[in-house]
């Protein structure tokens, strides 16, 4: 079950000026399955994003680069139960072919449109069921609909992930709700599975692909399950600028980063939700890495722990072998005084002067390891920068559930 976490009261999610979301079935994987999901942007909307570094990237990741060049998009299609990945060109022509369908609903062009697919790879994208469905989702179409979309996006997640602030930005209320899927297949390249952050702020166009990173370097860029990186990952982040804030144009401004805060609370909140909803996930781990020389190495090393099969599944038997934690930090290709980092679990120093703490004892490292929320916090020593990543552990029914997961 997911650690801490349950799905978001849909009273939660605020509405964002501008933004309609529709669901539909099509039948994709499972008769019945609301498996479709259209959204409709205002005009004048700005959208950016940032997608998988996968070389083996998803049909509808190359559509969604090559259509985000032309700008003014008008409306995103979101399909579950296939990736339409390691498709080729015909998954190329099937993507396109269904952006060409909802542009034909919306009085837009093709190019206005953003496709985006999950589930299984290697297989076509049926559009013979996915086209039929669209008048459907077309018509359900409301602003309301937020904790719907996040149930129609799921794949192999038990909860959907949805989440909503507000702030004071140039003297206007705006809104800012996102929403995301991925428990399983998660290691970041720039971001996660599917997410989508939409806010009714203003924002000059220059400064929206500059926002979207920045987000993503401080949530999904800082989250992994299993140390895969899926060939759909997409992050798509969404301005509609109907909060009627004087456009944001400076990114050294008090409003770019009262934004931004806002905007990378929902998006780590988010990110969170992936790790305590990783597949088979019974623990939720903060690896939390300080005193490096700069937040890269910070970052290599929490990696290193936080995807290590037996770091993992030590977590998962509630057993204190620590040694695997000082073996990631070791392999991670950093170099390093080892004599003068520390380690610890929770509270507990559990490594210093390149060994085992003088004041530890196994039933402290016991202690901490049957909880259900844990931080390994690793100090070098060396400078100022930090990093801290999230991830869950290793059980059974990781396996079981991949093993399982075309049947």
């Amino acid at each position: 079950m997911p650690v801490n976490l349950a799905a978001p009261d849909p009273a939660s999610l605020l509405p964002v000026a501008g933004v309609r979301l529709g669901i539909a079935s099509a039948g994709i994987k499972r008769p019945g399955r609301r498996d479709i999901t259209l959204i409709e942007l205002a005009p004048g909307s700005r959208v950016a994003g940032v997608f998988t570094q996968n070389r083996f990237c998803a049909a509808p990741v190359t559509v969604c680069k090559q259509h985000l060049v032309h700008g003014d998009i008008r409306a995103l299609l979101i399909n579950t139960g296939n990736a339409n990945a390691g498709t080729g060109e015909e998954g190329i022509a099937r993507a396109r072919r269904s952006c060409e369908a909802v542009a034909a609903l919306f009085g837009v062009k093709a190019e206005q449109v953003l496709p985006f697919s999950t589930g299984v790879i290697l297989e076509p994208l049926p559009v013979d069921k996915i086209l039929p469905a669209l008048p459907a989702a077309q018509a359900d179409l409301a602003s309301a609909h937020w904790s719907e979309a996040a149930h129609a996006i799921m794949t192999t997640d038990i909860v959907a992930k949805g989440a909503s602030r507000q702030a004071q930005v140039g003297g206007r209320t705006v809104t800012v709700t996102g929403i995301a899927k991925g428990s399983g297949m998660i290691h970041p390249d720039m971001a996660t599975m599917l997410g989508y952050v939409a806010t009714d702020a203003a924002i000059a166009p220059a400064l929206m692909q500059q926002m979207v990173k920045a987000v993503a370097d401080v949530s999904f860029n800082c989250v992994t399950v299993d140390g895969d990186t899926s060939t759909n990952d997409s992050f798509i982040l969404i301005a509609t600028g109907q909060a009627g804030n004087a456009e944001i144009v400076d990114a050294g401004g008090a409003d770019y980063a009262m934004l931004k805060t806002a905007l990378a609370e929902v998006a780590i909140e988010l990110a969170q939700a992936m790790a305590r909803d990783g597949e088979g996930a019974t623990k939720f781990m903060t690896i939390a890495v300080e005193g490096g020389r700069d937040r890269a190495e910070c970052k290599q090393i929490a990696y290193a722990i936080a995807r290590s099969p037996l770091v993992k599944t030590a977590f998962f038997a509630s057993d204190p072998n620590l040694g695997r934690i000082l073996a990631a930090i070791g392999y991670a290709g950093v170099e390093l005084d080892v004599n003068a980092l520390k380690v610890w679990l929770g509270d507990v120093l559990v490594a210093e002067n390149g060994g085992r703490a003088a004041s530890y004892t196994e039933a402290q490292g016991a202690a901490v390891m049957k909880e259900a929320e844990i931080t390994v916090r690793v100090a070098l020593n060396r400078g100022d920068a930090r990093a801290t990543v999230w991830t869950c552990d290793f059980s059974y029914d990781y396996v079981k559930i991949n093993a399982e997961y075309r049947t």
